[in-house]
Parts: C-alpha cells; sequence; structure tokens
C-alpha cells in the first residue's frame, strides 16, 4: 500500500505542479503582470522557487493521504470527481474569493483563478482515484 500511495504522491505532484505552471506561469501570466504593485516580479519569484515546489510535495501528500484514508467500494471515477470538487471548494473556491476580498484584484482574473484551478483540482482527484483504483479481479474477491 505504501508504493502505490508514494507512486500517486509522485503523479499528483508532477501534474499539479506542471498544471498550476500552465495555469498561473501562462493563462494567468498578463493578468497578475497587469497588476506589479500586488505581485513579485519574476526574479523575486525565481529566488524563491525552492519554496513553491516545496508546497507543491506538500500539497500532493496530503491530498493523496486524504484521499487514500476515504476510498469506498463505489466506482473510482465518481469517487475522483467528488474527492476533486470537494478539494475545489475547500480551497481553490473558497481562497480566492477571500483573496477577492482583502486584495485589490479584478473580479474576472479571480473567476479564471477559480475555473483553471478547480478543473486541475477535479483533474488531479481522478488522477489519484486512478492510481487507487481496484483492478476488477480485486473487486470480485472482496467480493466474496
Amino acid at each position: 500500500m505504501i508504493k502505490r500511495f508514494l507512486i500517486a504522491w509522485l503523479v499528483v505532484f508532477v501534474v499539479w505542479f506542471i498544471g498550476s505552471q500552465l495555469v498561473h506561469g501562462g493563462l494567468l501570466h498578463e493578468d497578475y503582470g497587469a497588476l506589479p504593485n500586488l505581485f513579485r516580479t519574476e526574479e523575486e519569484m525565481m529566488k524563491r522557487f525552492p519554496i513553491m515546489v516545496l508546497a507543491y510535495i506538500l500539497l500532493a501528500g496530503a491530498f493523496v493521504w486524504i484521499y487514500s484514508r476515504g476510498i469506498s467500494e463505489k466506482p473510482w471515477l465518481g469517487q475522483g470527481l467528488r474527492f476533486g470538487v470537494a478539494v475545489a471548494f475547500l480551497g481553490n473556491i473558497t481562497t480566492y474569493m477571500i483573496f477577492y476580498v482583502v486584495q485589490p484584484m479584478p473580479g474576472s482574473m479571480v473567476i479564471k483563478q477559480i475555473v483553471f484551478d478547480s478543473l486541475l483540482t477535479v483533474l488531479l482527484g481522478v488522477l489519484v482515484a486512478f492510481v487507487y483504483r481496484r483492478k476488477h479481479s480485486q473487486a470480485i474477491a472482496l467480493d466474496r
């Protein structure tokens, strides 16, 4: 079971990290660039890049650990979708809503952050469920 956990952790870390770079470093790059007084410059961010990598390692580990504790006998795809949606509401959606209240961020940017990051989080939920899915023969053996 530890092997599956570590594989899921690594896969989720890689996809989350790359996906976030695509969202924030690509899709939202111009939005962030329009707010130079609110965000660090790219040079300043790169000086702190190892902290970001560590954050994603911790996020991925916690994400997989929580999922691994709540697996049921239901189909893996539905479990992954539900988990991803729950985490999106717990993290992305509410966090960006709070940021919008306390920081001078344009509403259109916040909506993009919520949509893009929530889609990524749902994808991650499906991904971790896929890694943890049971093979058909295992499911039959459990039913006996």
